[in-house]
């Protein structure tokens, strides 16, 4: 049966310098990572799949790797209010973490809806990035009829007030939450388009890498283009 220490062991092995100089290219904190390939976390999340005392023990390693690896593993209804506290609060210096591990798992609970109003209102960069994030991931998988409409076109008009002098991630979620809306709520389209052009483009540093944010208006025109406005996921994990 496979345990946190065996668990971390193979993750150390399986580690390669170069994956991790590009982690720490992005802005993640280098000595947190080990540097495996997503290809390989998910031939060891298929190992221990299931195995949920495990997920959280590797969660609170506070290794990305391992917490990436939790996020593939969990299932996010069976984990408390407390539990996805400390899952957010424990993923600071990790986007990859707190823009995607954490999100994964708090829409699929009760809570992650909560959660998401209570993140974004943080001060802590991180935790305020992982709201817009994880409200941004329950937009892509719940039913039109499900959402509040009114909630989500007052978050639009908050990020239009506040996005030019919001913390460097928090821009970023911002203007994947305005994407988020017109590509997954149709009745919303109207008002994220009007919102993607009253934000236009956003500044955000990227770490040492060319990558670069992509305008939301862009963005949803080629979504509109496509015929997809309104086509919901079953899940956000990657």
């Amino acid at each position: 049966m496979p345990t946190v220490t065996s668990v971390m062991a193979d993750l150390k092995s399986k580690g390669k310098e170069n994956t991790r100089k590009i982690y720490a290219r992005h802005g993640m904190a280098a000595e947190r990572v080990f540097g495996v390939s997503v290809a390989d976390l998910k031939l060891i999340a298929k190992s221990i799949k299931g195995q949920q005392v495990l997920a959280c023990e590797l969660y609170a390693t506070g290794m990305m790797d391992a917490m990436y690896l939790a996020g593939m593993v969990a299932d996010g209804s069976k984990l408390t209010r407390g539990q996805l506290n400390a899952w957010v609060e424990g993923a600071s210096e990790l986007q990859m973490i707190s823009e995607y591990t954490v999100p994964w798992v708090t829409v699929e609970n009760p809570h992650g809806r909560t959660l998401a109003l209570e993140w974004i209102k943080s001060k802590e960069e991180h935790i305020a990035a992982s709201g817009w994030a994880t409200y941004s991931g329950l937009l892509a998988i719940t039913p039109d009829k499900n959402l509040d409409l009114a909630d989500i076109e007052d978050l639009l008009h908050s990020i239009e007030k506040k996005i030019k002098t919001a913390p460097n991630r928090v821009r970023y979620t911002m203007n994947a939450f305005v994407i988020a809306v017109g590509s997954f709520v149709k009745p919303l389209l109207r008002q994220a388009k009007a919102a993607a052009k009253q934000i236009g483009a956003i500044s955000v540093e990227m770490g040492e890498t060319a990558c670069k944010v992509p305008p939301a208006s862009a963005y949803l025109e080629k979504a509109e283009a496509s015929g997809k406005v309104g086509v919901k996921r079953k899940t956000i994990r990657c």
